[in-house]
């Protein structure tokens, strides 16, 4: 699969900024170190185009802001237009990102003992919404 990757590097960017965003959202909303460390090895456990994008060494995942609202404004949208982006491009591949995204929302969001914070849940209910869109 990797000798047939033909997306742009802003497009690689837009994907792994997406991806490892949706954790960072995670964490800045409370989720638990050990889980968001789980979050990103579920991002690099991905398979498919997804996988390959995923866990290539890059420097090119820009998250900016100071607060959660400001990296929302960057992560959530970037979201969207990963998943159009895939739908469009790779069909198929739109559904790899989203679930792949998910599992590591999901991994995030364990907390030791419980349920969730209702902010943790709050961010993943619009992690979810974003991937959606």
């Amino acid at each position: 699969m990797s000798n047939t990757i033909t997306l742009s590097d802003q497009d690689k960017s837009t994907l792994r900024t997406a991806a490892y965003g949706a954790v960072a959202l995670m964490a800045a909303a409370g989720a638990p170190h050990k889980g968001t460390s789980h979050g990103s090895i579920a991002l690099t456990s991905a398979t498919g185009l997804v996988g390959h994008v995923l866990s290539a060494k890059s420097k090119d995942i820009h998250l900016q802001g100071k607060s959660v609202a400001e990296l929302a404004e960057h992560v959530l949208p970037s979201l969207t237009a990963a998943v159009h982006l895939l739908g469009k491009q790779y069909p198929g591949e739109d559904d790899n990102f989203r679930d792949t995204v998910l599992v590591a929302v999901e991994a995030a969001a364990q907390p030791r003992k419980g349920e969730p914070s209702p902010a943790v849940a709050a961010m993943a209910r619009k992690i979810t919404a974003a991937l959606d869109a």
